[in-house]
C-alpha cells in the first residue's frame, strides 16, 4: 500500500477531528498532498522512515529509501510477514522475538531490527502501534524507524570491549571470571567436573624489554592463535593480562588427557616465532586444577591452579603441574628460600659442586663446571638444579654469579693447569656494567690464567642491546677467556652470532639431546633422515657447522649408552653426563685430579638419582569392606611394590588409596612374606613434575551423596563411601607383619 493509500485511510476520522480548526484565529490546516509530499520529503532525507502491516502481519508498506538502506528490493519485502522481514539485532541475543511483539497488538518502541537476511548490515529502530476500526477489529501496525547502524555497532563494540582482550580476541579477565563463576556454580548443581588452566609465557618480558612493546604485542597475537589450535575440544580461553592465560574446560577430570593437553600447549608455544622485529623463542608453564577435587567455588579452583602454576614454574619451567594438598606449604616454602637468599649469600651458605666434563675419545678430564648449591640453615642442603630455580628471577642473580666466578676461580687456581674450570653466566650478570671488570679482578685476585676460565653465555643474552653484547664478548676475547655458547639450537639468533662472536665451544641444547636419547633408545616419533632420527640429524649438522668455525662442541645430560655412543658417533668432541659422573663436592673431584689424567669410562651402571618425592610412604589398602595402612616401597606406571601384610595370594584384589581421593584398582601379581607386587587396573599417568597419579578421582560429589557434607571433606576422606572404609562388616582377612605391627605401634 502507499503512502497515499495509507493517509487517505484515514483522512475521513482526520477531518472529522479537525473540523474546529478553520475557525477565525485558529493555524491553517495542511491539505493531504501537503502531508503526502511533506512525508515523502521525510522519508527520503533518511532522518525517518515508515511501516505498515497488515492484520495478518504481512508487510503493507515500507519507504523505499529503508529498502536501499538494507540493500534488498522493496517488491521482494512487500508481502512478506514483518517478523521473518526483520530480526532483532540486540546485542547478546537478549531481545524478544518480533512475532511476539506483534503477536500481542500492543504499541512498542526502541527495537533494534536488521533485514532477516544481511546479519551485518545495516541496523534499524523500529516503532510500532496497533490499528483498529470502529468495531475494535486489529486492522495491523503503523510504525516509524531511524537508522541507527553506527550508534549499534559503536555500542557493539564497547560490549565487546568489555568482555574480550582487545589485542588478541580473547576472552579478558572478567568475563573469564564471570564464566567460570557460572559454570562452577551450573555444575555443582549437576555433580560435573571442570578443568581449570593457568599458564603464563617464559622468557616473555626478554622480547618485551629487548625487541620492543609492538613485538611483545605480535608474539601475544601469535600465542592466542597456537592456544586456540592446540585445544581441539570445547573450552573457553582468555587472557588475564600481560603473559598470562587461563583456559577452562568443562566436563573433564581426565589428568591422563588433561596432561596431554598441557604438553601440546608446551610444545606448541616454545616453536620459534618470526616477528617484524626479529625471530624469537619462548616457552611456557601450566598450572591445572579440577573442580570439584580442588575447588568448589571459583576462588578456590582458580586459586589451586594458580599454586599449580607457581610449582611448575619453580620446577625448571617449561612443565605442568596438577594441583595436590602439598603445594601450597611448598609455595610458601619456596617463598621463604627466595626471602632467604640474601641471608644465604652473606653468610657463606652457598658453595659449588663440580661435574667433569670429558673428551670423548680420550675420556680424560678437561674441566670441571661448577654447580652452585645451598647449605640451607633449617632446609639442608638445596641441590643445584632447585637452587636454579630459586635463583631465576632473583634480585640477587648477578650477586651471586659474581660470588661464583670468584669462587670458582680461587678453586681452580689450586687444581693442575691442565683442568680448566666453568660456569653459566646469567644474562643479568653479563649485561651488568662492571661484569668483565669482575671477571678480570676474580683472575687477578686468585693468579688464575684466564686461558683456564671458561664463561658459559647464553643465547638470552642476545635479546639486549646489539653493541653493548658485541662490546662485552669483545672484552673478554681480549681479556684471554674462554667462550662457550650455551644452549645452542634453543632458537634466538644464534648463526648471526656464531659469525661475530669469539666462542670456542657450542654447547648442544638439552633438549635437543634429551629428544636424541629418546629417539636413540627407539621411543620417539621423530622422522628419519637417511636412517638416522630428525635430533641426532641435527646435531650432526651443528658439529660440522663448529668444525667448519673451529669450534668445539659439547653435549651435557647423557644418562644411556644409547645416547652417548650415538653422539660420538656424531662427532661430538666433549660429553658429559651423570652416565660419566655426578656433580660432586669439591674435595671428592680434587682428590681426583691431583693424581693427575684422570679419565672417566661411561657405565651404564651410573644413573642419575630419581628427582621425586620419596615413594616410601604409608598408604591404605582396601579389600572388601576392610582398609588397611601399608607401606607402598615403590611405585610406577603400572603397578606398585607394598609390605606390611602376611598371607596375601597372588589374585587377591585391593583398592589402592594413593590420597587426595586417587582410587587405583590392582592384582597382587606376587607374594613374598610381608611384601606384594601389585598391578594396576588402568595405568597412571604423569603428573607433570616426576610423579605419577590416578587419571580419575572419586568425587567429592560422590561422597557427599553418601552422606559426608561437601565442605567438610579433607583429601583422602573416604569413610562415608558404602562399601568402602565405613564400619567393619566382616572379619579382616589378612593380618599385619610383626615387624610391621611394631613400627606402626
Amino acid at each position: 500500500m502507499p503512502l497515499k493509500g495509507l493517509l487517505s485511510s484515514r483522512s475521513g476520522n482526520a477531518s472529522a477531528r479537525s473540523g474546529t480548526q478553520g475557525r477565525a484565529g485558529a493555524s491553517p490546516t495542511l491539505s493531504d498532498t501537503q502531508k503526502l509530499a511533506m512525508l515523502e520529503d521525510l522519508e527520503r532525507s533518511g532522518l525517518g522512515w515508515f511501516w505498515a502491516s497488515d492484520a495478518e502481519g504481512r508487510l503493507a508498506y515500507l519507504s523505499p529509501s529503508v529498502a536501499q538502506r538494507l540493500d534488498l528490493p522493496l517488491e521482494e519485502l512487500v508481502g512478506q510477514p514483518v517478523a521473518q522481514v526483520f530480526q532483532p539485532a540486540g546485542l547478546g541475543g537478549r531481545e524478544k522475538p518480533l512475532s511476539l511483539r506483534l503477536g500481542a497488538h500492543k504499541a512498542f518502541s526502541g527495537v533494534a531490527v536488521r533485514a532477516a537476511r544481511r546479519e551485518d548490515g545495516a541496523v534499524l529502530r523500529l516503532a510500532g502501534h496497533p490499528v483498529f476500526d470502529d468495531a475494535g477489529r486489529f486492522e495491523g501496525f503503523r510504525g516509524t524507524g531511524a537508522d541507527i547502524t553506527e550508534e549499534f555497532y559503536r555500542e557493539e563494540e564497547t560490549e565487546r570491549l568489555a568482555k574480550f582482550d582487545s589485542l588478541t580476541g580473547l576472552a579478558n579477565r572478567h568475563r573469564m571470571a564471570h564464566l567460570i563463576e557460572s559454570t562452577l556454580t551450573a555444575f555443582k548443581a549437576a555433580k560435573r567436573n571442570c578443568a581449570v588452566m593457568m599458564l603464563d609465557l617464559d622468557r616473555f618480558k626478554q622480547v618485551n624489554d629487548t625487541l620492543g612493546h609492538a613485538a611483545g604485542d605480535e608474539l601475544l597475537k601469535q600465542v592466542s592463535e597456537r592456544l586456540k589450535r592446540a585445544i581441539d575440544r570445547e573450552c573457553e580461553i582468555g587472557r588475564l593480562g600481560g603473559d598470562e592465560f587461563q583456559v577452562m574446560i568443562p566436563d573433564l577430570d581426565d589428568r591422563g588427557v588433561l596432561g596431554e593437553i598441557a604438553m601440546k600447549i608446551i610444545s606448541m608455544l616454545k616453536q620459534p616465532y618470526s616477528l617484524a622485529e626479529g625471530r624469537c623463542v619462548i616457552g611456557s608453564s601450566v598450572g591445572i586444577a579440577i573442580a570439584p577435587h580442588d575447588g568448589v567455588t571459583r576462588e578456590e579452583v582458580v586459586r589451586s591452579a594458580d599454586l599449580a602454576l607457581y610449582a611448575a614454574k619453580n620446577g625448571g619451567r617449561g612443565q605442568f603441574r596438577f594441583f595436590s594438598g602439598e603445594l601450597e606449604n611448598e609455595a610458601i616454602f619456596r617463598r621463604r628460600l627466595e626471602a632467604d637468599l640474601g641471608t644465604g649469600l652473606s653468610e657463606n651458605q652457598l658453595f659449588l659442586k663440580y661435574q667433569p666434563v670429558i673428551e670423548a675419545k680420550s675420556r680424560k678430564v678437561t674441566s670441571l663446571e661448577a654447580r652452585i648449591c645451598w647449605n640451607h640453615s633449617q632446609r639442608g642442603e638445596i641441590d643445584e638444579e632447585e637452587f636454579a630455580s630459586i635463583l631465576e628471577g632473583s634480585s640477587l642473580v648477578a650477586d651471586v654469579g659474581r660470588w661464583s666466578i670468584r669462587e670458582a676461580c680461587a678453586h681452580a687456581a689450586l687444581w693442575p693447569d691442565s683442568v680448566r674450570v666453568a660456569l653459566g653466566v646469567p644474562a643479568p650478570l653479563f649485561n651488568a656494567e662492571s661484569f668483565v671488570d669482575d671477571v678480570a679482578e676474580a683472575l687477578s685476585e686468585t693468579d688464575l690464567p684466564a686461558s683456564r676460565l671458561e664463561l658459559g653465555i647464553s643465547e638470552a643474552v642476545f635479546f639486549g642491546d646489539a653493541n653493548q653484547v658485541d662490546r662485552t664478548l669483545g672484552r673478554l676475547f681480549k681479556l684471554g677467556v674462554r667462550l662457550t655458547l650455551d644452549e645452542f639450537g634453543s632458537g634466538y639468533s644464534s648463526l648471526a652470532y656464531l659469525r661475530r662472536a669469539p666462542f670456542d665451544t657450542i654447547r648442544i641444547d638439552s633438549r635437543l639431546v634429551a629428544e636424541a636419547d629418546r629417539e636413540a633408545d627407539g621411543g620417539g616419533k621423530g622422522g628419519a633422515i637417511g636412517g638416522e632420527n630428525r635430533e641426532l640429524g641435527l646435531v650432526r649438522a651443528i658439529v660440522a657447522l663448529a668444525g667448519a668455525l673451529g669450534m668445539d662442541t659439547l653435549a651435557g645430560g647423557i644418562e644411556s649408552m644409547a645416547l652417548n655412543d650415538a653422539l660420538v658417533g656424531c662427532g661430538v668432541g666433549f660429553v658429559q653426563g651423570p652416565i660419566y659422573y655426578e656433580a660432586a663436592e669439591r674435595e671428592t673431584v680434587e682428590a681426583e685430579i691431583m693424581g693427575g689424567g684422570w679419565r672417566i669410562d661411561p657405565s651404564a651402571d651410573r644413573t642419575r638419582r630419581a628427582r621425586r618425592r620419596t615413594v616410601l610412604r604409608k598408604i591404605h589398602v582396601i579389600h572388601d569392606d576392610h582398609s588397611y595402612e601399608v607401606t607402598l616401597r615403590n611405585l610406577s606406571k603400572t603397578g606398585a611394590l607394598i609390605q606390611g601384610l602376611m598371607d596375601v595370594p597372588r589374585g587377591t584384589q585391593f583398592v589402592v588409596d594413593l590420597g587426595g581421593g586417587q582410587l587405583a584398582v590392582a592384582t597382587v601379581t606376587r607374594t613374598n612374606g610381608d611384601t606384594q607386587g601389585l598391578e594396576f587396573e588402568q595405568h597412571l599417568v604423569e603428573d607433570g613434575s616426576g610423579g605419577l597419579v590416578t587419571r580419575n578421582r572419586v568425587s567429592p560429589y560422590m561422597l557427599a551423596s553418601a552422606g559426608a557434607p561437601l565442605a567438610a571433606l579433607s583429601p583422602g576422606s573416604y569413610k562415608a563411601m558404602e562399601g568402602g572404609l565405613g564400619e567393619g562388616k566382616s572379619i579382616p582377612q589378612f593380618g599385619y607383619a610383626p615387624s610391621y605391627r611394631h613400627e606402626h605401634a
